[in-house]
């Protein structure tokens, strides 16, 4: 197959569709802005556009590069615990940041994982939107000028949609800023309902006017409205759960349940890929559930590293706690209390992938293994099954260091459903939409359940999850009061499909339950059950554990007494696995959920007399 290279701006970026050929196409790497030379055809704006690719379409980012990356960079929540203090939530202001650099921030903040108050994209977008309408105005033909407004339209509104949701209420331009216009440079914020409003409408116009297909690697209408679903729920969840503006929210949730249902009506994609393919693989351009994906490739030193640290020998700090782990449904598709699956209360790695809904299997390792610093609980998610035989060895370039080159979903089919199914829960529990059905069930959460199973999960005992029945929704004891049995599962199944990705900082914070991460459970900083003798023995003092786990090792009884490894009481050393010197995070409170300004910048306005208001909570 042929690649498709795309020479941007200082960077270069390939990214692939999974529907057709990529083809070869002429080298441009330089925009000139001029009437004469620049905004003349197709060309000339797919170039100008290249540029927003690599800061909205990361997947696993190149080099070491973690920033919006799942596993290095998306490994903050109440999934994850790490040995001694827990991560805290920013506690106070911080005295710089902010700017006019298009560099995405080498560290993010993150509990956000957003864009740091930095108005360069829509600047981008905006003067590719002037530009459309006054140079490229009888250049380019009607569908052309269309398209390509759509084009800029939804890059604008995802980085406001990303903004807001950071910091809530936001400036908001639609026209570039002279650099003598110092009351618009240095104008306050506008309220967060009146730019989603205006976000919306962009969406709206690339609903209606972007191009169906543009060729293999371009954003076309099916892409934007996957993202749409998500930045849309975003926005329409927190507008309702945060008590915000209800019309608003309606408004908001609609588009997300339309914009996931016009991809899931085109048929185009389908469930017949296992989970680690999605992944793991060299080549996601015949994924049938990849909607767009980032290709990389060794000859064209295209790389990342993320593989690397999914490998089952690099460290991974953060790690899977016990909370996570009895979030995961039994086979039979209920909760393990209730669940009739053989086993199903044993909590050995080894029995987990064998019990628990496949995702299980598919993301973590059956063996207790130390570079998993919190937990001991590794997840191999993001390598190939062949990289755990070289633990001990050599890893090929594909599996060790920055070399790695196995593709990045950027957007998939699951979560498009998944959007699909809580957008129309929330419509139909708070604003009169019609409930949930069956069939929605089954075109949503039990079609991801449906996915094949690859034969070395088959050959595990893994077996594919029971579709969930609303006649017979699980019991869980452990659910919410303020949350529905449906939408509980509904989260359940999000948290299931997405660990280590971008969703569940996220969806604690537009739910409303960022107090998730206060961690007052023994869950959180528990791992599976571990046999010290088995899982930390001594080869060469068979019966004893590693002299190093002395003083270290500890578990939790099924009692919840803590016994701690003595050197001499080694067959007492049977329990979930306790965090080494656990120490729970500082408070979290409602002014966690946005991000503050700096007081360098809020400075900064001072200083040309205006005035910038600070984040509410952060005064």
């Amino acid at each position: 197959m042929k690649k498709l290279t795309y020479i941007l701006l200082g960077a270069s970026l390939v990214l692939g569709g999974s529907c057709t050929d990529l083809l070869d196409r002429p080298e441009l790497n330089k925009v000139i802005d001029s009437e004469t030379s620049f905004w003349r055809n197709d060309n000339d704006l797919r170039l100008y556009a290249n540029d927003f690719y690599p800061n909205y379409f990361v997947g696993y980012n190149t080099g070491f590069g973690v920033a919006y990356t799942p596993l290095r960079g998306f490994n903050f929540s109440d999934d994850f615990t790490s040995e001694n203090l827990q991560a805290s939530m920013l506690g106070a202001v911080p005295t710089s940041g902010g700017g006019s650099t298009s560099a995405t921030p080498a560290t993010l903040r993150l509990e956000h994982m957003g864009p740091n108050w930095n108005f360069y994209w829509v600047r981008k977008a905006n003067l590719m939107l002037e530009r459309l309408g006054k140079e490229a105005q009888g250049r380019l033909s009607d569908e052309e000028l269309n398209h390509w407004t759509a084009v800029g339209r939804f890059f604008r509104g995802y980085e406001y949609a990303r903004l807001v949701s950071n910091f809530g209420d936001v400036p908001y331009y639609d026209h570039t800023i002279g650099s003598d216009d110092f009351d618009a440079q240095y104008k306050d914020r506008d309220e967060r309902g009146f730019v989603m409003d205006k976000v919306y409408e962009d969406f709206q116009y690339v609903l209606n006017n972007m191009r169906v297909s543009d060729g293999n690697g371009y954003v076309n209408r099916y892409v934007a409205a996957a993202l749409i679903s998500n930045l849309m729920l975003f926005e329409g969840s927190w507008q309702h759960y945060h008590n915000l503006d209800k019309a608003k929210a309606q408004k908001y949730l609609e588009m997300a349940r339309d914009a996931a249902q016009y991809v899931m009506d085109s048929g185009r994609w389908n469930f017949n890929s296992d989970y680690k393919s999605l992944f793991a693989s060299e080549d996601l351009a015949g994924n049938s559930e990849v909607i767009f994906h980032r290709t990389y490739d060794d000859a064209l030193t295209i790389r990342h590293a993320i593989a690397s640290y999914s490998n089952g020998t690099e460290i991974q700090a953060r790690s899977a706690n016990l909370d996570l782990i009895k979030a995961f449904v039994c086979s039979d598709g209920d909760v393990w209390q209730n669940s009739t699956v053989d086993g199903a209360s044993n909590f050995r790695l080894q029995e987990l992938v064998k019990t628990r809904d496949p995702r299980f299997e598919a993301t973590f390792m059956d063996t207790v293994n130390a570079p998993a610093v919190g937990t001991r609980v590794y997840a191999h998610k993001f390598a190939g099954r062949e990289a755990l035989s070289f633990i001990g060895g050599a890893y090929p370039p594909k599996w060790g260091s920055s070399t790695n080159t196995n593709d990045a979903p950027i957007v998939r089919l699951a979560e498009v459903v998944l959007n699909w199914v809580e957008a129309k829960q929330i419509l139909s529990e708070n604003y009169g939409g019609a409930p949930v059905s069956q069939s929605d069930l089954d075109k949503s959460i039990n079609a991801i359940r449906n996915r094949p199973l690859d034969a070395e999960a088959v050959a595990k005992g893994v077996q594919k999850t029971a579709p969930l029945m609303l006649s017979k929704l699980p019991n869980d004891l452990g659910r919410d009061g303020d949350v529905s049995p449906l939408m509980w599962e509904i989260r359940r199944e999000r948290r299931m499909e997405f660990v280590y990705e971008y969703a569940r900082i996220q969806d604690l914070r537009r739910w409303k339950k960022l107090h998730y991460m206060n961690f007052t459970k023994d869950d959180y900083k528990l791992g599976a059950w571990v046999i010290g003798v088995k899982d930390f023995g001594d080869k060469s003092n068979p019966g004893k554990i590693l002299p190093a786990f002395k003083d270290r090792l500890q578990v939790m009884k099924s009692d919840g007494t803590i016994v701690k490894y003595d050197g001499t009481n080694d067959a007492e050393m049977e329990g979930f696995y306790v965090a080494f010197g656990f120490t729970n995070r500082l408070a979290v409170t409602d002014r966690n959920y946005l991000s503050p300004v700096s007081i360098g910048l809020i400075q900064a306005y001072e200083d040309r007399g205006y005035t910038l208001t600070q984040t509410p909570g952060w005064e």
